[in-house]
């Protein structure tokens, strides 16, 4: 039986002696955690192709396709905007690998959760878990249900209804219809997973053909009258005056140093926002069968790869629109492909923009229910939501020591009950907030966790330089993803002070829970 301390070393340490014990030095949740921590809650039978299909099927979303109009309104050229797609890119890789390092030091269920537990204490464990379980993963599973639906709107020829009732609730049948799909096992959900992987691969594939098609057409001398050429005729690092989306001009020449930056750091956070999900690797890093080779391997090819197809996209864009028609419109892949092709052609790009969108639901559906088993099994939610493969409660003792033969015959081996409480609250969002809000709520609440576990890793260098790290990248990544995470979370909060707040006292609520829950299980153990 593993004494407690045990519980917060490093499991990949050289030794039981060279891990450190956690700061708080806590002693709760004993043997039970430990083994859970060691064995955990899921099967090992994922690989890297798994979790290369889950990144690219979360970060590829809505993002790169409605993204960019918002970005090129921050940017004084369209070589600019290709820039800032491609630093955001790397600022992404550059935090995955630093979660890699932490994922393949410090393994166990939960993504973020265990990492800041290990290097901080257990309260800043929870207080992750709870603010991913309760707001981040909620704010993004209905943010997806809204894109979703706007997007068959949208192919309608329908705009502006994101506040009706009836668009709120098929937003919401949307998100039950996914849930339920993650419910079957994890076998199916990665299948699925997989198939939505390639379809976001040939609708980016498609977008770029096009534009190769458009090139090959001028240089062939067979354009038509009013084709798009600005690719062709103007510099694509020159400065030119940017249209916003009300219709005014921002003229680039007139700004000062600090209103160009102020711009520039807004296109930025749009790319952040687009590349969102790079971390979600770390999430299934329990279920893989040799994480401390599989996980770096899937983020160092599947970060790269999305950061190609956004770069490859945009560039598209430009090559088929008119410059001045990317910054006023939120659906540029239709609005491109229908200007080239028409609009039959452009109601196809809808629907298989649809489809990636219902790629990137499923996948974020599917680690958020596992989010929520790893925090049951720290004893920081209630043990109902450890239980998989039923609905209810379930004998959590043995469940972990006899998964194996229960997935074999037992119908699903899916976290339905983490699966309901995230459908749950998802639905609440959905319905009382609207996109722009739970966009900037989202960004905030998971880049002050981001910021804190970069950091986290930064001082475990220096605390702990013997730990085992199977993977570890230059100093200067961690570094350079704190500072540019430091600077999203400001930003924000300047920007978003109702949104900060609400966040604020959400962590307030969250203390409250840890702080109960800590007291009813201390009066049980007397």
């Amino acid at each position: 039986m593993a004494s407690a301390p045990s519980e917060q070393q490093p499991l990949l340490g050289s030794s039981p002696s060279s891990g450190a014990q956690a700061p708080n030095g806590d002693t709760r949740g004993g043997s039970r955690d430990a083994e859970r921590a060691t064995g955990g809650t899921f099967t090992r039978n994922l690989g890297t192709l798994e979790a290369f299909a889950i990144v690219i099927s979360i970060v590829i979303g809505s993002g790169v396709f409605t993204s960019p109009g918002s970005i090129d309104t921050n940017v004084p050229s369209p070589g600019a905007a290709l820039v800032v797609w491609l630093v955001g890119g790397v600022l992404a890789w550059t935090g995955a690998s630093t979660l890699a390092e932490l994922g393949t030091a410090i393994p166990g269920e939960g993504g973020v959760q265990p990492y800041l537990k290990y290097i901080f204490g257990d309260v800043f464990g929870f207080l992750a878990a709870w603010t991913w379980i309760v707001a981040v993963m909620p704010a993004t599973l209905a943010i997806l249900s809204i894109v979703f639906v706007e997007s068959i709107y949208s192919a309608a020829g329908v705009t502006g209804q994101e506040s009706n009732i009836v668009h709120k609730l098929l937003s919401v049948g949307i998100l039950v219809l996914i849930s339920l799909a993650n419910s079957i096992s994890t076998k199916a959900s990665t299948q699925l997973n997989n198939f939505f992987v390639v379809t976001k691969f040939v609708t980016i594939a498609a977008v770029v053909l096009v534009a190769f098609s458009a090139i090959l057409v001028h240089l062939l001398g067979k354009d038509g009258d009013g084709e798009p050429l600005d690719w062709w005729r103007k510099p694509w690092f020159g400065d030119r005056d940017s249209i916003n989306p009300d219709g005014s001009i921002t003229h680039w020449e007139g700004l000062s140093d600090w209103e160009t930056l102020g711009h520039l750091s807004a296109a930025l956070y749009g790319a952040l926002w687009a590349y969102s999900g790079w971390d979600k690797a770390i999430y299934i890093s329990a279920e893989l069968s040799e994480p401390a080779t599989q996980l770096p391997l899937a983020l160092n090819t599947s970060i790269p790869t999305i950061i190609l197809c956004f770069v490859a996209a945009n560039a598209s864009y430009y090559i088929l629109l008119p410059w001045k028609v990317v910054s006023t419109t939120d659906s540029v892949a239709v609005t491109a492909i229908t200007h080239f092709l028409g609009s039959a052609f452009g109601t196809v790009a809808a629907v298989l923009i649809c489809l990636v969108v219902a790629g990137s639901l499923l996948g974020n559906s599917f680690v958020a229910g596992r989010m929520a088993v790893a925090a049951a099994n720290m004893n920081w939610f209630p043990r109902l939501f450890s239980v998989v493969g039923r609905v209810g409660v379930g004998s959590t003792e043995s469940q972990s020591s006899s998964l194996d033969d229960d997935a074999k015959s037992s119908a699903s081996d899916a976290p339905i009950n983490a699966i309901i409480l995230s459908t749950i609250l998802s639905s609440l969002y959905i319905l009382l907030g609207s996109f722009r809000a739970l966009l900037t709520f989202n960004g905030l609440g998971e880049y002050t966790f981001f910021f804190l576990t970069v950091l986290g890793a930064i001082v475990l260098r220096y605390r702990e330089p013997g730990l085992e790290r199977p993977y570890k990248p230059l100093v200067l990544v961690p570094v350079t993803f704190a500072l540019v995470s430091g600077f999203v979370v400001v930003r924000g909060a300047i920007f978003a002070p109702s949104q900060a707040a609400v966040l604020l006292g959400l962590w307030a609520l969250g203390a409250l829970f840890y702080l109960a829950r800590r007291w009813v299980q201390e009066r049980r153990a007397v």
